[in-house]
């Protein structure tokens, strides 16, 4: 079984919605990225299944990109920090629009997540989004120990991003 069809298993074909997320935003010559667990399974040893897609776009271009968006069948749904997108799958896609995101997509990469070739954070600005999860106490209990999972997951494959964890993070990751 290959990452795709794995990834098309779990999410009950969400390969083929997030395929069309990156062909629509491509097309456009949108500036985005994913941030939250794709990128980290781009930047961990072993990538695990979600049927969360977060990403970011370029703040002036966000309104051009659910417009695209929805004429490629996805329904919108708004909140204060987000446009959350639904397509015929699993997948629960989820555009942040939290200033604290807006300047990732510039230094993002190129990457190939569960087959599917997109644009995903860069390493450092991928962690400093888990570390702002993590740290946000109006999280549920499961997403943030998720976070801190995450977290490890990243030191483990780039042990040098130790540096950056906040002692009070780094004693709760018993690494």
């Amino acid at each position: 079984m290959t990452l795709r069809q794995f990834y098309d298993w779990q999410t009950l074909g969400g390969g083929s919605d997030v395929s069309s997320l990156v062909q629509s935003l491509e097309k456009l010559e949108i500036q985005w990225c994913m941030i939250g667990g794709l990128a980290v399974n781009h930047w961990a040893y072993e990538p695990m299944a979600t049927a969360d897609v977060d990403l970011v776009i370029a703040a002036e271009r966000i309104e051009e990109a659910v417009d695209a968006l929805k004429q490629a069948g996805f329904v919108e749904n708004r909140f204060e920090f987000s446009v959350n997108l639904k397509g015929n799958s699993k997948v629960s896609i989820q555009i942040s629009t939290d200033p604290f995101y807006q300047e990732f997509p510039f230094r993002s990469i190129a990457a190939d997540v569960h087959g599917i070739l997109m644009r995903v954070a860069g390493l450092e600005d991928t962690l400093r989004g888990k570390l702002a999860a993590y740290s946000d106490s109006e999280r549920r209990a499961s997403k943030r120990q998720k976070d801190l999972t995450d977290i490890a997951r990243l030191i483990e494959a780039h042990p040098d991003l130790l540096k950056l964890i906040p002692a009070k993070i780094a004693e709760r990751l018993e690494i």
